[in-house]
């Protein structure tokens, strides 16, 4: 089955997350994607650790594949290219001619002192869209500041509205930053590839972390502005809707989460008190909101007489939505990840599984696919650079010889060599 972007070349110039995470959403659906990495350690996640995927090929110094790097690389090729070197920037330079996309996130004008910006690009192969994922973006007043997910949820608000009400400011449990620029990121190139086979004409993409955290406020982003009044810290309540938050348990803790008076007039008929849906006080859910906390304790009350399996059960047959607190263990190991493919494995060549989560949207005609383990530094470097730009054995030689590429199996062959010398 071809996938959507079949044919469509990526030269992947990004590293640790948000780069990544977008060029991997384009190998999923079959682009070809070359994964450039410096000789040697190559994608900083790499070392990431721990826990690492050891296998058989490691080499000396070598503590295997970082859960962290293998998040986030699958379906590519890497080639790896000294860029320092003239003779490797000149590599991409010509394999920049061959693409349809390039992605990159060095810092703003690092890639121009090897005339590998968009603009001299661009001259080359004008129907190139050339992606730019930074912290602050290519203008601004921060457009020279190093990016970090952790920097832009702070600086970006979400840090303000996450923790308890009397706690410090907090950050998400992942880099919900870096994975949203991505997804921002793959997005917008997609848009500008549709243009370009439509026009002929590429583009410069410019996607920030700074202004992806600010879009993600969403609607609290709007209370401040139709407000007036920056929202603060409600820890798992919600600042709009009530009740909506984490509700304890006679074991535990569970999510109850009613959106509208119909499930809330269901919710406080198993609770056993069907007299509130009348109550004035809570009538409405403009009502529940201002009188959040008397409500939430009258509620907490009647919850924790209950089994935390019990009354999920029971809310989910009334048609209130609530659900358990899952570990990363019990949801990617629960009934629904096991129907909905959620976990992927490959299995290496050594025989060790390598497992993967898969991509979540399920397209009828032309679904994600997963094709290639995540690459080790320069394990496709040959193949591609011959594939893409037609180099002869001689040629990539002598490249290698001069450090200017490095290639896995020469190295693999160099230290059987070693071994048995």
């Amino acid at each position: 089955m071809a996938g959507a972007l079949d044919g469509i070349k990526v030269l992947d110039l990004s590293r640790v997350l948000a780069g990544p995470w977008c060029t991997q959403i384009l190998a999923d659906f079959g682009a070809d994607v070359l994964k450039i990495e410096a000789p040697g350690a190559g994608d900083d996640t790499r070392s990431w650790g721990p826990p690492y995927l050891t296998g058989d090929d490691d080499m000396p110094g070598e503590k295997g594949e970082s859960a962290y790097y293998l998040s986030c690389n699958r379906n590519k090729r890497s080639v790896a290219v000294n860029l320092a070197d003239q003779r490797g920037a000149d590599l991409i330079r010509r394999l920049a001619a061959e693409a349809d996309i390039l992605v990159e996130n060095f810092k703003l004008g690092g890639l121009a002192k090897y005339g590998l910006d968009y603009a001299g690009l661009k001259a080359i192969n004008p129907r190139l869209v050339y992606t730019s994922i930074t912290g602050f973006g290519q203008t601004g007043p921060y457009a020279s500041r190093a990016g970090y997910d952790f920097v832009a949820q702070a600086m970006g608000g979400l840090m303000s509205i996450t923790g308890e009400a009397d706690g410090s400011p907090m950050k998400v449990g992942v880099a919900i930053t870096d994975l949203s620029t991505g997804m921002y990121a793959a997005t917008s190139t997609l848009m500008a590839l549709r243009h370009a086979e439509r026009t002929g004409e590429g583009q410069h993409v410019d996607v920030s972390l700074l202004d992806t955290q600010i879009s993600m406020l969403a609607n609290q982003a709007l209370t401040y502005l139709v407000g007036g009044q920056s929202p603060g810290r409600l820890g798992n309540a919600h600042p709009t809707v009530v009740p909506y938050r984490l509700f304890r348990t006679a074991n535990g803790e569970i999510v109850i989460a009613v959106g509208n008076n119909g499930q809330f007039r269901q919710l406080v008929k198993v609770l056993g008190v069907p007299e509130l849906a009348d109550d004035p006080r809570y009538a409405t859910n403009g009502d529940r909101v201002h009188n959040r906390a008397g409500l939430e304790a009258q509620i907490e009350d009647l919850t924790s007489a209950w089994a935390s399996g019990e009354l999920t059960a029971t809310l989910l047959a009334a048609g209130v939505p609530a659900g358990p607190v899952n570990e990363v263990g019990q949801i990617l190991t629960d009934e629904f990840a096991e129907a909905r493919g959620t976990v992927h494995h490959f299995t290496r060549a050594d025989g060790a599984s390598v497992p993967s989560v898969a991509y979540p949207g399920k397209l009828s005609a032309t679904p994600a696919t997963f094709r290639r383990i995540p690459p080790r530094v320069g394990e496709h470097s040959r193949a591609a650079l011959a594939e893409w730009l037609g180099l002869a054995d001689e040629e990539l030689d002598a490249l290698a010889a001069a450090g200017v590429i490095a290639d896995r199996a020469d190295l693999l062959a160099a230290q059987k060599q070693g071994e048995t010398a």
